[in-house]
């Protein structure tokens, strides 16, 4: 059984940073992708950044210059560095796993940026 652990939400100022952190568990081989979505209530549940096994990420257009996504294979860990945050970011921001052929997802973290 395949484990999401999420962590680093928080609330903060317009301009400040945060870093997520998720730690995967249970997965007998290598994960092939690791990133973020997020939802903002009402609203659809977007991507943020993925990330393949050994790749180049991918960036949604709002965090491009913003974000860096990165992964740690060894320790089966994957990091969001949210930097310049805007009110637009406040969402649960959900870690993804694509696994085996399978979706996996955290339970999520709340990041509310105040104006």
């Amino acid at each position: 059984q395949v484990q999401l652990m999420e962590s680093g939400g928080g609330l903060v100022q317009a301009g400040g940073s945060l870093r997520l952190a998720c730690a995967a568990s249970g997965n007998k081989y290598g994960i092939n992708d690791m990133g973020w979505y997020r939802q903002a209530p009402g609203k659809q549940r977007d991507l943020v950044a993925v990330v393949p096994r050994a790749g180049s990420a991918t960036y949604a257009d709002f965090v491009k210059g913003r974000f860096t996504i990165s992964r740690d294979n060894a320790k089966n860990t994957v990091h969001l560095q949210m930097n310049s945050l805007k009110p637009e970011d406040t969402a649960v921001y959900y870690c993804y796993i694509w696994y085996f052929g399978q979706e996996y997802w955290g339970q999520g973290t709340q990041v509310t940026v105040s104006s």
